[in-house]
């Protein structure tokens, strides 16, 4: 009798997908373009320089100075791999977040979005929301399988965004990293291709002007949209 062993399905039809490229990536509320320092720089540096805070779990600033950050910027827009975008929050007109795609594995069909900085004024807005989705559906539709968030375990208003936007966790590394002198243990949540589709549904659903009151303030949450798609919650969000 021949011996069955599980080692796992078979992946058909499916090829390594295009890395992401230098192009904007638009919608109704946000609009993402790759990052230029002499584009972008002066009024991120603005949008930024009301709070230290946003700083806290990123391995670089805050900056001294508009010139310290656009040296910066220019060093991490040198290579392809933090692929980084600015944020254009389209309400206000103005550059106010700043994002990547980072450990770009086509031969995995894996991605991440990570580097995540958005200004107090971006925070919380359909722009800010919007954009991420964007970035979502861009390595979804080009083919990638996975989709990975990973952050400081101590943060959790990343932990709860990851979670709002429909991915779920997986569990956390601890003693992963030195940042700034300090321990980080990291928490790590994605989605699967097998996901998008539902999760698509939820982003549509609450990013259309219907789900939106005359002062902007939602009607449905984009946490309850995505809770049915999530395979596991996040411990550390609840009690």
């Amino acid at each position: 009798m021949r011996e069955t062993r599980d080692i796992g399905a078979k992946v058909e039809g499916w090829r390594p997908p295009a890395r992401p490229g230098r192009l904007p990536l638009d919608g109704r509320y946000a609009r993402l373009e790759p990052l230029s320092p002499d584009a972008h720089a002066a009024q991120l540096f603005k949008a930024n320089s009301t709070s230290d805070a946003i700083w806290d779990f990123l391995p670089y600033g805050p900056f001294a100075s508009a010139a310290a950050y656009h040296r910066w910027m220019r060093d991490a827009t040198a290579g392809d791999d933090p692929l980084f975008f600015a944020i254009l929050n389209r309400d206000t007109g103005q550059w106010e977040g700043v994002a990547s795609y980072l450990r770009i594995q086509p031969e995995a069909g894996s991605i991440e979005i990570g580097h995540i900085n958005l200004s107090p004024a971006l925070a919380r807005t359909r722009a800010a929301t919007e954009a991420l989705f964007l970035m979502m559906q861009w390595a979804f539709d080009a083919g990638y399988r996975r989709l990975e968030w990973k952050c400081d375990a101590r943060n959790l208003a990343s932990r709860r965004a990851a979670e709002r936007l429909g991915l779920s966790y997986e569990g956390t590394f601890r003693q992963a990293a030195v940042v700034k002198g300090r321990n980080r243990d990291t928490a790590w949540f994605a989605a699967i291709d097998t996901e998008w589709p539902a999760l698509k549904e939820a982003f549509l659903a609450w990013l259309a002007p219907a789900n939106f009151d005359a002062a902007g303030r939602q009607r449905e949450r984009l946490g309850d949209l995505t809770r049915l798609v999530r395979v596991a919650d996040d411990p550390a969000l609840r009690g």
